[in-house]
């Protein structure tokens, strides 16, 4: 296998709870972020990382409903539940993302996936520098930068999120046991967001789905945000 897609989700939320299952036109959020990332030709799967929380059968349906397979794991252990949602495959590559981002751009996680392999590096991301919109962020990373993030990361902030021991040891940040490498967007659109985090997001998101629908780019759709004023 070489390249799977993991998208984190979960039920809980502390600003938001039950966010991935909140409804955008006749979609769930989940749903959505699920479709457009089969859309990506590079992936030779995608998998669903999410929890044991009271009412995730509500996240397995919809993985169900769109043939996508799910794995559960810890609540708060996020890197290890990536990295066993991984390990019966071990790709060559993981693609993270999160599911609040359900406007994900498949071609940019295509071209992000054609980079890492031709720049042959440990890690992949557009979230470093950030000048991509908030809700377009991708994380590229070889199965064996992921293993030893699993197996050395010691603090809870290491373990709480996916990529923490390996962006800090990265050559992006002045240290070589990673080597690291990042995509940078042509005009800076890192004051854009397309993410879902709060109340006011998702009025964003519905309206932006409403006018132009749920299969634009993320050039299209920072647009469009952008020329729409005060949505």
């Amino acid at each position: 296998m070489d390249t799977i897609i993991i998208t984190q989700a979960r039920i809980g939320s502390s600003r938001l709870n039950k966010k991935v299952l909140l409804r955008l036109g006749s979609k769930t959020v989940l749903e959505t972020h699920l479709n457009r990332l089969k859309q990506s030709k590079l992936k030779d799967k995608i998998i669903v990382a999410t929890t044991f929380e009271t009412g995730v059968e509500e996240i397995i349906e919809i993985c169900s409903k769109v043939n996508v397979e799910y794995f559960q794991g810890s609540l708060n252990d996020v890197l290890k539940r990536y990295y066993l949602a991984a390990i019966k495959y071990k790709p060559k590559y993981v693609v993270r993302v999160t599911s609040d981002c359900p406007l994900i751009d498949p071609t940019l996680i295509d071209e992000m996936i054609k980079n890492a392999k031709e720049y042959n590096v440990d890690y992949y991301t557009n979230t470093f520098t950030e000048t991509f919109p908030d809700g377009q962020d991708i994380e590229v990373i070889k199965w064996e930068a992921l293993e030893f993030a699993q197996k050395n990361a010691k603090l809870s902030s290491e373990r709480e999120h996916v990529t923490p021991l390996i962006r800090t040891n990265c050559s992006l940040n002045n240290k070589e046991f990673f080597k690291g490498a990042e995509l940078l967007s042509q005009e800076n659109l890192g004051h854009v967001r397309m993410t879902l985090d709060q109340k006011e997001d998702l009025d964003t998101l519905r309206y932006v789905i409403d006018k132009i629908g749920e299969n634009k780019s993320w050039v299209e759709y920072a647009n469009f945000i952008n020329n729409s004023g005060d949505i």
